[in-house]
């Protein structure tokens, strides 16, 4: 099984959005608005590609939206810098095949170079020991809990990005090479309230 890890096309938007709504109670429902949104402003969207379907997506953000979402004004208010995975994706079909941790070790790739940390959360009720497990492999730790709108109860993690300092500290900004590049945002970021 081959897999292609590529940035979200516009034409891709439909097929994210059911795969997104189909995916069961882990991940929160989207509308088409909230998606083109994330088009629109993610520095990380990218779908994988198995025999020309998308069998998943991967949805990170950086600091400075004007994004109502609980956890990311969490981490908005907590560090900084950061990158912040609001949800990953997998189609039924393509579960058990490692597409998680091939998206992982991509937006890993991705915030390494431009934060010191990389976030997310887990549901933690009902408890999911599969989530948390894979997550404590990867090296994220809780740095909060918190009740979202629907009375779930989440952890809120963070993982820090070893190379982080070594870039800071070396580059003023990152030297112009295609896979450093930053995905096309369509609009300018609007800064958040609490900044």
């Amino acid at each position: 099984m081959s897999v292609l890890i590529r940035d979200i096309q516009s034409h891709d938007l439909d097929h994210v959005l059911a795969l997104n709504n189909n995916a069961g109670d882990s991940i929160l429902p989207l509308d088409a608005a909230r998606l083109r949104m994330f088009f629109d402003h993610a520095a990380y969207f990218r779908v994988a590609i198995i025999d020309e379907h998308i069998a998943g997506f991967l949805i990170a953000l950086c600091p400075g939206l004007d994004y109502a979402s609980p956890n990311y004004r969490f981490f908005q208010a907590t560090f900084d810098n950061f990158v912040y995975i609001d949800r990953i994706v997998v189609a039924q079909a393509y579960r058990r095949h490692g597409l998680g941790r091939i998206f992982y070790a991509d937006v890993q790739g991705f915030a390494e170079v431009r934060a010191p940390k990389l976030c997310c959360e887990i549901f933690l009720e009902p408890r999911d020991d599969a989530s948390v497990l894979f997550h404590g492999s990867y090296g994220f730790r809780e740095v909060g809990q918190q009740v979202v709108g629907n009375d779930r109860r989440v952890g809120l993690l963070a993982k820090e990005l070893c190379s982080w300092p070594f870039v800071r500290d070396t580059y003023e900004r990152l030297p112009d090479l295609p896979w450093l590049s930053e995905r096309a945002t369509r609009a300018p970021l609007a800064r958040a309230a609490n900044d």
